[in-house]
Parts: C-alpha cells; structure tokens; sequence
C-alpha cells in the first residue's frame, strides 16, 4: 500500500479515504464512525455514502470499495429509529418517515447494483439497516465477532431494508425464522443462510488490505470481482474455523416451519417447543414477546415478495414502512425498548388474532400515484 489519503475530516459520521495501490489504482474506504450508537444509519450518513459511492462510480482509477465500520463492537447495529420516533411523535419534520426510508432505500438499492466489486467488512454487530448495506455488497465478510439480525419483530417493524428480497435466498424457512424470531447469526450461520461470502478473522483487515494494494487492478469491473473473490478465498481458508452456528444445529427444527400452512399455525409450532439450548430458547422468547403485527407483516411480505424484483421488493417494502409510522406500533415497540426502556410495549393488537385483515391489507396497498422508488434504475 503506497499510502492513504483521507478525503474528509475524521470526526465526520461517514469518514473517507482513499488507499493508493501501487499501480496506480485506488482504493475507496468508507467507515461509519459513529461507534457510541454502534455505527447505526442516520440520515446524514445515508446522504453522505450515498453522493460518496456515486463519485466513486465515475472515478476511473477507483478498482473497488470498503465499507466498514470504527470501534471493535460493529459494523452497523441498525438505523436511526431514534430519529424516526421523534418524528412520529411530534409530526415534525413532516413526511421524515417517507424520506428516511426513501433515501436508505435507494442507496441500498445502488449498493445491490454497482458495477465495481464493493466489500463490506462485517465485524461486530450487524443489524436492520446495516443488514441493508452489507446484503447487496458483493463482497461480504464476517468475523469470528460478527452477531447478525434482523430483530425488528421487537419494535414493531417489520425485517426492511430489502429483507423481502434477501431473506428469499436462505434455504428451508431460515428468512421467515430470522424474521419472527430476530434470531442472532454467527459467521457459520450468516454463511448457511445465504448473508456472506467469506469468514476471516477479524484482527486480518490491515493485511487484506496491504494485499489488496499490491494487486494490478485493471479498468474492467468484472476481472476485478473474480480477483478479489480469488484474494478473499485465501484469506477465507487461512483463518481459522468459525463455530457452528444456532441455524446449522437447528436445521431439522426451522425446516418444520414449512409442515404448516398457517402463520398461526407456524407461531404456535415455535412457540411450542420445549428446549435447553440458550440459543434457539431466546429466539422463541423473542417471538412470544414480539409484535403480532410485525409477525403477520414478516409472513405476508415473504409471501408476496416471491418471484418479485429488487426494484418491486424496494417498492413494496417503502409502501410498508411509511405506513407502519401511521399505525403507531412502530412507535410504541421503540419508546418501549430504546426510549423509556421499559421494555413493556403495549401492543394495539396483542395477539395475532386480533389483527384484523384489512389492517394487515392496508400496508400492501397503494400509497401515492407514483411511488417514490419508481424512478430506481
């Protein structure tokens, strides 16, 4: 590695340098860097990784991105939902949950789609929107330290953030587990269910990139994919082997999921289970205490997304968090569990039975004339 050049302040929420490579090629480095809330998503983040990774996209010399997270705890434990609750208690500003989502929508939409090779390097938590950024990366590594979600069945919410896409991709009822439990993946696990590509060991990152800025990177994206893939398997085989994961040991349990037809059905098969294994025995304990709307919205948005495309998914998914600050479970789950922490929220609807259907249906209908993600290319 020649050297690197940072490209603003590193005080910023989003700090960005650059590596040179020794041919001349460079590398693009990202890091969220707001480690005392765990790296989450804000606004001003989403708008800064956005116009970055867009200024990157034109830059000729640039072979590929980083994006990682500051501190040792994680990658990106969420989005701002601190924000978003602010909002729909005061009103102010007005439409903020449209435009939060919109924007964390698009950008991770462009991550999905952008040519040149992106790793996110997934040390620590990763969780709700940082799931989002690291889904559509191309390249995607865990560590030994890496504790996955999507947990937003304890908020209110619902697995976004192009859940209804990638949770399609893990085998055997995993994506409809993950999302009714908020159960915690480990590298094996992340690996098993279809979330990352590669596990290497956490304290290797300033090798990789030493390797990575020794490379004759070339201006056609495609050839740098493969070599990085190459350079990844390596680093992937000699470090050392991550522990099985609560998905792999618990294979036969989740795959039952698919006996039943019935969300009802599904939810009183889990919650039925009697089990020693501290793993699988909190992600039961979550879903018994979770929101019943979000279990009926995890269920009908992986129902509906089959055979959907990302832009459509993104659509879908948009229509649906906007609405869930309306209904006002959202705002409950998070005053309940990050506000007051009182960690009782009281549900509208405490059971799943008492959702009604056309509540369920008003989150699928049509919200504008155009959606706002229509123009997604």
């Amino acid at each position: 590695m020649e050297s690197i050049i940072p490209l603003n302040s590193n005080d910023a929420e989003v700090v960005f340098e650059l590596a040179q490579c020794t041919n001349g090629a460079k590398i693009g480095l990202a890091t969220l860097n707001v480690p005392k809330a765990l790296n989450a998503l804000n606004l001003n983040m989403i708008r800064l990784l956005d116009k970055q990774l867009k200024h990157w996209a034109e830059d000729e010399e640039l072979a590929l991105v980083i994006i990682k997270g500051s501190g040792d705890k994680a990658f990106c434990a969420g989005g701002d939902v601190v924000s978003l609750h602010k909002a729909m208690a005061t009103g102010e500003p007005k439409d903020y949950g449209k435009t939060f989502f919109s924007e964390e929508y698009r950008l991770d939409y462009a991550i999905h789609c952008y040519d040149k090779p992106i790793i996110v390097w997934g040390d620590g938590f990763i969780m709700g929107g940082g799931m989002g950024l690291m889904a559509g990366a191309s390249h995607r590594v865990v560590t030994e330290n890496s504790k996955l979600a999507m947990p937003e069945i304890t908020i209110g919410l619902y697995p976004d953030v192009g859940g209804s896409y990638f949770l399609q991709k893990s085998p055997d009822n995993v994506g409809l587990f993950l999302g009714l439990t908020g159960a915690i993946m480990n590298a094996d696990d992340a690996r098993y269910a279809a979330l990352a590509d590669h596990s290497i060991d956490s304290d290797r990152f300033d090798s990789l990139l030493k390797t990575l800025g020794t490379q004759s990177w070339g201006k056609v994206a495609a050839l740098n994919h493969d070599k990085l893939t190459q350079i990844l398997k390596k680093f992937d085989n000699d470090s050392r082997a991550m522990e099985k994961g609560g998905l792999r040991k618990h294979q036969a349990v989740i795959a039952k999921l698919g006996d039943y037809q019935t969300l009802a059905e599904k939810v009183n098969y889990l919650s039925g289970i009697e089990t020693e294994d501290k793993w699988l025995g909190r992600a039961i304990k979550t879903l018994k205490n979770g929101c019943p709307l979000s279990a009926h919205l995890v269920f009908e948005q992986l129902k509906r997304a089959q055979g959907l495309s990302l832009k459509a998914c993104f659509k879908m998914e948009l229509g649906m968090s906007v609405h869930c600050c309306e209904v006002g479970e959202f705002q409950e789950g998070v005053r309940a569990l990050l506000i007051d922490k009182d960690m009782t929220p009281k549900w509208q609807y405490p059971t799943l039975d008492s959702v009604p259907q056309e509540v369920i249906e008003q989150f699928f209908a049509p919200q504008w004339e155009e959606n706002p993600l229509e123009t997604l290319v």
